[in-house]
Formats: C-alpha cells, structure tokens, sequence
C-alpha cells in the first residue's frame, strides 16, 4: 500500500460503516435478495435447486447519505484523492465512472470496497480475510504499470492470410491463439458458431479513462474501415476487454455492431493496401456534412440483422448523396446508374434500383419476402453505396456527387454531330465532351436471380429509361 494511512482510514470506514448497517439490519431493514436457478439443465431429468443471493450492494448504496455522514468517510476520502491507483481499481472493479469527477470518483471506490468488504452477507459482520483481500485487490491497482492500456476486442467475418497483421505500432489483427494472456471470452467465440479474429490495441497514455475513450474509438474506426475496403460486411463484438498495466482485465461494451455477412478475405498483396487505407479513412472520414451522414447510415445499415432493415437505411444514405431534390424528383436511379454502372449497364442498374424502392416501400408495408433474390437485391445497393463512400473519402470522387452524375448524364444523351449537307449553310457545331468520370471503383452490381424483385413503377420507369434511350 502507497501509505499506511490510507490502509488505516479504510479500515476505519469499513468497520464503521458494517456496525451502521448492521443497526439498520437490527432495526428491522430488510437485504433484498435475488434468486438464482442451479443445477437443471433444458431437457434434462435434474431438479433445479435455488440460490438466494443477498443483495448488498443495493442495500449499501439506498444507504449511501447516511454512510457519508460518518466521520471516517471524509478521512477515507481525503486519502483516496491522493491515492494513484483510484482509476485503475475503479476500472479493475467494474464501476462506470462516466465523467464524474475525482471526488465523486473516490466516493464510487469507497462504496465498492465496502461492498467487496460486505459481498453475499446479510448480516454485515465484518471477517478479516474478506478486509483483507478487498484492500490486497485496491494495492494490486496501485502497484500496476500505470503507463499500458490493451484493448481488445473480436473481429468476425474476417480473414487474414498472414498469421498476424500489424496495422500501425499499436493496432494488431490475428487469430486468438497468437496472443498470450488474452481473456478467455475473447479467445471463445460469441456465439460458438464462427472462428473469428482479434483486435489488440496498446496505448502507453498514463490516463486510464483518456486512453479507454480513445481505444473504443480507435476499434469503431477500425471496423468502419473494413467494412468499406471490401465486400465482406465485417463485425465486432458488443463487449471489448481492457486491461490497465498488469491488473485483471474488465469488459466494456463497444456497442452494437451487428452480424457478419459473407467473408472479408485480406491477401498477402492486400495488406500493405489495408495498412494504408485504415489510416486514410482515420484521417479522412468527415464529421459534419452530407457525406458523415450518409457514413453513419451505411455503417446502421450494416449493423442491422435484417437485410431489409439496412436497405432502409442505405436507399436513406443514397438520397442523401444522390437526391437533395427529394424522391418525389425520381433522380436516385439515373444518377446511382450515371456513376455506378459503364454506359452499356446504365438501363439494367436503373431498374434495379427502381425494384430497391419498390422493395423498400414493400418492407415498409409488412409485405416483402425475404428470400434470396431481395437479399441479394439488397447487398447490391448496399455495395454501391460503399464504393460511393469509399471513392470519396479516398478522393477518387468529389464530395458533390449529384453534379457530376447530372453531368455524365448530359454527356451521354448529348446528340452526336451531324455532317453538313451539301449547300446547307454552316452552323456552329459545340466541342466533343471529354470523355466521363470513371464509375465509383468495385461498385459493379452482382447479378443475381431477380425472380423475387418487386418490380418497380413502370412509368416511373419509362420516364427515368429515356435518358439512355
């Protein structure tokens, strides 16, 4: 312990505050308790026995004002402000500190030491073991390498050729078995139906809550990068792991991130690419305009479980991009197909944007089938949209799409020139268009079975086929 008066302010408080909660215990107050199943199993011929478990940390903190009116609690709490290990035992111990601040960080510790102290005990009679243990476990925090934070978090959908991918000096991506050390949740499977990848990040920031922040937020921009490098719709657990220096690891939730749709594959040939293409879309992806909010809708769409669902959300992403006039203006299908489809693609792409919407209204409605060809239907919109973003984060595009769709567009109905007739008197002919803008790279629309297309309005249809024809 950094300090003999810090260990002997804790068990001061602690005893003070059992005898407290024991008077109340005497009083007639009741421990909640929950009840716990054990020992039957579905199908099985054992009985189920049941546990009741006191509830004490309930108990403690309804009790809270009381506790902090004892004369130990403001010692107690004088020499935890000064105690450098109060994050890391915070994090060791479970305890969300959101943006509280070190007081109220301090107070959060007293009351876990208390309940650690008090855990599974409705009586409140302190035993010398459990006060020691809970102090060994806050001198474990304090005696950690404060200057290390390990992140990590699992990668599904995934697959690396090489055995381990060292994306920058403190990001890493391999299989389970390559690290030592990890927690055992992250080496099992979420679901035990898939293998799946890790995701180690290292941070040397001496500030656990700053360096965790950052972490998270380092994980989300890793999983938006790979979900827009490839076709494999990548996810990553809800929960990540952390560990502060050599102290025991926490989960923390990363939050939704859906489910894995088909396989990222990643190439030896590929992996200086990805290095590179992380890092950009790090740097590159914007915050505050039409193209961050198309990106947030892409990467909802991706985490939904309901292919329908994204389709939703990316026909949203795409009239944000490609539509400011609004749907009633008709203008998705031709501009999606102006630069996502070569000129001789350009009537097949419409129409089948044109069955995405009518599937969307159908989804909205109760009525669509989810098989295979609206699925597919679906993954195809959703691949445009990525190779869209992708272009324009990468700058192969330029932000304003709708420009320059409505200028390839032009371009390709304008009428070619005519020679003159003989004796016909000379008119002015306009120069030849320069040839047009590329279409978005790896946006080609996989072609699938349409027998379960909802086929869309035909003179809706007609009116947006007559720019091709």
């Amino acid at each position: 312990m950094q300090s003999i008066h810090l260990e002997s302010a804790l068990v001061e408080f602690l005893e003070e505050a059992a005898a407290l909660l024991r008077a109340d215990v005497d009083a007639g107050s009741e421990v909640p308790f929950e009840v716990e199943t054990t020992g039957s199993r579905a199908g099985g011929s054992r009985p189920a026995l049941y546990c009741y478990r006191p509830l004490t940390a309930d108990f403690i903190a309804e009790r809270q004002p009381a506790l902090q009116r004892l004369e130990s609690h403001d010692r107690a709490i004088e020499q935890l402000l000064a105690f450098d290990g109060l994050d890391r035992y915070l994090l060791a111990a479970g305890v969300d500190t959101g943006r509280a601040s070190r007081p109220a960080r301090a107070r959060m510790a007293l009351r876990a030491l208390l309940a650690e102290a008090c855990a599974d005990q409705s009586d409140f009679e302190l035993r010398p073991e459990r006060v020691r243990t809970a102090i060994e476990r806050m001198e474990s925090a304090a005696e950690a390498d404060a200057g290390g934070m390990t992140l990590v978090a699992t990668l599904h959908g995934l697959t690396i050729a090489s055995e381990h991918l060292q994306l920058t000096g403190g990001l890493s991506i391999a299989s389970p078995s390559a690290f030592d050390g990890l927690p055992d949740a992250a080496r099992a499977s979420s679901d035990g139906a898939d293998e799946h990848l890790v995701a180690v990040l290292s941070s040397q920031d001496v500030e656990p809550a700053h360096a965790i922040a950052q972490g998270c937020a380092v994980m989300r921009d890793l999983l938006r990068a790979l979900r827009l490098f490839g076709e494999g719709r990548v996810a990553m657990g809800a929960l990540a792991w952390v560990r502060i220096g050599t102290a025991s690891w926490s989960p923390i939730p990363l939050g939704g991130s859906g489910r894995p749709h088909g396989m990222l594959v990643v190439a030896p040939e590929q992996e200086d690419e990805l290095r590179a293409f992380c890092n950009l879309v790090s740097r590159r992806a914007p915050a505050d305009n039409e193209i961050a909010w198309a990106l947030r809708r892409f990467e909802l769409g991706c985490d939904r479980g309901d292919p329908l669902e994204a389709l939703t959300d990316h026909l949203a992403a795409l009239r944000a991009l490609l539509e400011p006039e609004g749907p009633h203006s008709a203008l998705l299908p031709g501009r999606l197909a102006a630069l996502c489809a070569t000129p001789e693609e350009c009537v097949r792409l419409t129409e089948r944007t044109l069955a995405a919407l009518a599937l969307e209204r159908a989804a909205i409605a109760g009525t669509a089938a989810r098989g295979a060809g609206n699925v597919a239907l679906a993954a195809g919109i959703a691949d445009h949209l990525r190779a869209l973003l992708r272009d324009v984060i990468c700058g192969h595009l330029e932000p304003d799409l709708v420009s320059l769709a409505d200028e390839i567009l032009l371009e390709r109905v304008a009428p070619a020139p005519v020679a003159d007739a003989p004796g016909a008197s000379p008119m002015p002919v306009a120069a030849a268009p320069g040839p047009a803008p590329e279409p978005a790279r790896g946006s080609r629309f996989a072609r699938g079975s349409s027998a379960e297309q909802v086929p869309g309005d035909p003179r809706e249809a007609e009116e947006i086929l007559d720019l091709f024809v």
